[in-house]
């Protein structure tokens, strides 16, 4: 299957998300289907500002990117709360700026303070913590469509969520798309927990027993420490690209959007003057002219990226040698999800095995490792291009 043009990525079809939910997703339980997409997802992300990690704001574009195109209606943004000390904030900036480039309107969640079990969450004293969780709970239960969700960040949210409304989850969950973990089988190689796992590891176990699809997407199949360098492998996620390939093809608006996230964060502290210290309008900085001179900074950096794929898998999407392709037949396409039998521990440590009998474990798992980065970077050019 060729690639898609931007043309025909923005008008295609449904059919090949419906083939997909054909033999991935359930149906929502008694909601009748309106026109539009087939499925719908709620992100679930640590999103700040000042960013922690600017790739973040890369998965937040592609989530809207494939909801402008028609590929899911994006219910929510559910951003985790700051971890303790952290002198950021949930960035509701960002989604009101793509929000205001898409033409979309999505509602954003925050997320709770700590780990809470349900009879916790439902006490007087920590109502207010876990109204964001209680609100995603209600905005998969008015969803007439089947819902992924995808995670990028913590799990504690959707954790708690599943723990709350399990026969909700069963009903209506499409699939959990999570982004976090080692991919390593060997048990003593997993127990070195990356970054999203070791926030909470017993709500990312959590997540293994949830009632309905998961999709699970390992950061790094053994993830970084010790001096180890962040690396690709074959059952990892990681892939990295020159941010210049993607900003220069990029409208305005979408440009500024990146600027404005990058010009508060570190890799640019040299150049802040104090008015960007003061953080100028979000609107007014998306309706100027693109800052040439920070644009060219920035795109001499690479870009760690992670999540790129959940989001085409929620999307019926895949990436082949010849770009972003709808459907998951193509021989070409450089990475599968497999069936497996999985567990995984309070102490976030997971065991995994081929299962070719599972129809609800799924890995992610490069099938060309020399091809996936470059087809991957190709792939998110693409998307976001046409925003």
């Amino acid at each position: 299957m060729s690639s898609l043009s931007r043309r025909r990525f923005l008008g295609v079809a449904a059919a090949g998300t419906a083939a997909f939910l054909g033999s991935a997703g359930p149906s929502s339980a008694g909601a009748k289907e309106g026109p539009g997409p087939k499925v719908a997802l709620i992100h679930t992300t640590d999103l700040y500002r000042p960013h922690i990690d600017p790739d973040d704001h890369f998965d937040l574009a592609t989530a809207f990117a494939l909801a402008a195109g028609g590929r899911f209606e994006l219910l929510a943004v559910m951003i985790d709360h700051p971890p303790a000390g952290a002198a950021v904030d949930p960035d509701v900036q960002a989604v009101a700026q793509l929000s205001r480039i898409s033409g979309l309107a999505v509602p954003v969640l925050t997320g709770t303070r700590r780990r809470l079990s349900p009879e916790e969450a439902s006490l007087p004293e920590h109502r207010e913590d876990a109204a964001g969780v209680r609100a995603l709970l209600e905005v998969l239960r008015a969803s007439t469509r089947p819902v992924f969700i995808s995670i990028v960040g913590s799990t504690r949210d959707v954790a708690l969520a599943g723990r709350l409304e399990p026969k909700l989850f069963a009903a209506k969950c499409a699939g959990i798309l999570l982004n976090a973990g080692s991919g390593t089988p060997d048990k003593i190689k997993a127990a070195r927990l990356e970054y999203n796992v070791n926030l909470d590891p017993v709500s990312y176990a959590a997540i293994f027993d949830l009632p309905c699809r998961l999709y699970w997407l390992p950061c790094f199949e053994v993830a970084p420490g010790g001096g180890v360098p962040f690396a690709s492998g074959e059952y990892g996620t990681y892939y990295r690209f020159l941010q210049r390939d993607l900003f220069s093809r990029l409208s305005p608006r979408l440009q500024n959007y990146f600027s404005f996230m990058l010009k508060q964060g570190d890799s640019d502290r040299a150049h802040q003057s104090e008015a960007d210290a003061l953080r100028p309008s979000w609107l007014r900085t998306l309706e100027a002219p693109p800052d040439r001179a920070l644009l060219e900074r920035q795109g001499a950096l690479y870009r760690n990226m992670w999540s790129t794929a959940g989001f085409f898998q929620a999307a019926g999407m895949t990436v082949s040698t010849t770009g972003l392709t709808i459907g998951r037949s193509e021989a070409a396409q450089v990475y599968t999800f497999d069936p497996i039998r999985v567990t995984c521990g309070a102490d976030g440590i997971t065991e995994w095995s081929d299962d070719p009998r599972s129809r609800d474990r799924f890995i992610f798992h490069i099938r060309q490792r020399d091809n996936y980065p470059a087809a991957m970077t190709a792939a998110l050019i693409e998307l976001l291009s046409g925003l």
